[in-house]
């Protein structure tokens, strides 16, 4: 899990950045066009399943702004946990504000399908904000879900890396989910959570480093 915090200056900082402006320009250009509608136009056509429905839609709102700023706000409170608390509450500020403002420039329709799911008890949230944008601020690439939930769980796989050097790496598992779930509910093409969950593992890794996430070690060794 080592890897997955640098610096600006690494080849990693620098990787991630030309992957993000490459995917950027496809989308931009219309390039994935057709193969982003070709799956969400598969999607579209096999939801309906009651169980996967609402578990789908459960996993994207737990990527919701306000889930993952009251569990920062909890691990902010806690004296243990604070520093983890900071890295997350600015990390999440942080990528809903410039998935938002990319947003704005990209200005990327979503998907025109109506979802034909199971009902769930509260309205899929879109929940992206960019203040004065003149373009759609709500718009589709990059996936603000998708970059927030790549933050919390690099966030939390890195702090557990330690104690669970291979189990940590579980953790994985839940921006992939939410990633898939915000293609299944037709919020977002195939593109776009790539494209956020690239941002969220650059704003990540950088932050990260800067909070100095890495003295939870050196303080659970004291």
């Amino acid at each position: 899990m080592q890897n997955w915090i640098f610096e600006i200056r690494s080849r990693s900082f620098i990787f991630l950045v030309i992957l993000f402006l490459i995917i950027l320009a496809l989308v931009y250009f219309k390039i994935t066009d057709n193969f982003d509608n070709y799956i969400i136009l598969f999607v579209s056509e096999n939801v309906g399943n009651p169980i996967l429905d609402i578990l789908m839609q459960s996993i994207t709102e737990s990527g919701d702004t306000f889930y993952m700023l009251g569990f920062g706000v909890i691990t902010l409170i806690i004296k243990k946990t604070r520093r983890i608390g900071i890295t997350l509450m600015i990390l999440i500020v942080l990528s809903t504000l410039l998935t938002g403002y990319i947003k704005c420039g990209v200005d990327r329709d979503r998907p025109d399908f109506q979802y034909e799911g199971v009902s769930f008890p509260v309205e899929i949230s879109r929940d992206t904000f960019a203040l004065f944008c003149e373009g759609g601020f709500n718009a589709s690439f990059p996936s603000g879900h998708a970059a927030r939930s790549a933050v919390f769980g690099i966030v939390l796989g890195y702090v557990l890396s330690e104690r669970f050097p291979r189990g940590c790496y579980l953790l994985f598992a839940y921006p992939i989910l939410v990633s898939i779930s915000r293609i299944y509910v037709l919020q977002h093409f195939p593109m776009d959570v790539i494209g956020g969950a690239i941002l969220g593992i650059l704003l990540t890794g950088v932050l990260a480093h800067r909070t100095k996430l890495h003295k939870i070690f050196h303080n659970s060794s004291t």
